[in-house]
């Protein structure tokens, strides 16, 4: 008798498919669990960002940039306001080191209803010079006519706080994309308007400046490794139950083999 004859009686027959149905059940809630394990935040953000939208209909004045409208393509109808242009370093285009020229743009109170205004960032330069040259020509300008100004709306950077230090306001050139140091920058700015929390990049730069680098948002992924941990459980779970069904039939096997020696071993003692 061997261990594969046991396996064949109905019996264990029976018990396998149970075993087999249980270690499916486990295999499916491994799947499960591993299809929660990775996640990716949205759709394809070209689905959803590529659309230009009034900025009005995508984000309130006074409020965080959400991760829903961070990177979307918007459109604001308003002029640019003089003297409150200015540079940013340590912009990368390209892979380029340069320069920003920001400034601050009124949105027309037909669309909000009282002075709201957004931060812009108008285009980009390798030369310093250049960039404080189109900022200057820009201060210089009296008045700005109306225009729509289309671009990416992007979340605010933090102040920058510690290339500040030691350094006197006309010195000082940040290198972040602060919307509430911008706002200590303008001239004549209310304390009862309203600002964005997020700049927009102009699709269309100002002057001879170039275009600035503003690519698609990227959709991330994130991996949750409880949940690879729990999927691995089911696996070996489901695992078990064929090996708890293996061991069972060598018990029984064993049982049965053993059985059948003392049973052999008392016929020859009978027999001498």
């Amino acid at each position: 008798m061997t261990i594969f004859s046991v396996m064949r009686r109905p019996k264990w027959i029976r018990a396998l498919v149970y075993a087999l149905l249980l270690a499916a059940v486990f295999a499916l809630l491994g799947q499960w669990q591993l299809s929660r394990a990775v996640t990716s935040n949205g759709p394809d953000p070209r689905a959803t960002t590529e659309s230009v939208t009034p900025l009005t209909q995508v984000a309130t004045a006074g409020q965080p940039v959400f991760e829903a409208q961070d990177g979307q393509m918007v459109s604001v109808t308003g002029s640019l306001v003089a003297p409150d242009f200015s540079i940013v370093s340590s912009r990368l285009n390209g892979g380029v080191q340069g320069y920003w020229v920001v400034g601050r743009f009124d949105l027309s109170e037909s669309q909000v209803g009282t002075l709201t205004s957004v931060a812009v960032a108008l285009g980009w330069s390798a030369d310093r010079s250049r960039a404080e040259s189109v900022a200057a020509g820009l201060n210089s300008t009296p008045t700005f006519a109306p225009q729509q100004l289309i671009g990416r709306y992007v979340g605010t950077d933090g102040p920058d706080v510690t290339a500040a230090q030691g350094k006197t306001a006309a010195d000082f050139v940040p290198s972040t994309m602060a919307i509430s140091a911008l706002i200590n920058q303008w001239s004549g700015f209310p304390e009862t308007a309203s600002v964005f929390g997020g700049y927009v990049v102009a699709q269309t730069p100002v002057d001879s400046l170039a275009a600035i680098d503003s690519p698609v948002p990227v959709r991330t992924t994130e991996i949750n490794w409880l949940n690879i941990f729990y999927a691995i459980e089911w696996v070996i779970f489901a695992a078990f139950a064929i090996f708890f069904w293996y061991r069972l039939v060598k018990d029984a096997w064993e049982r049965e083999v053993e059985e059948a020696e003392l049973e052999t071993q008392s016929e020859l003692e009978r027999y001498n």
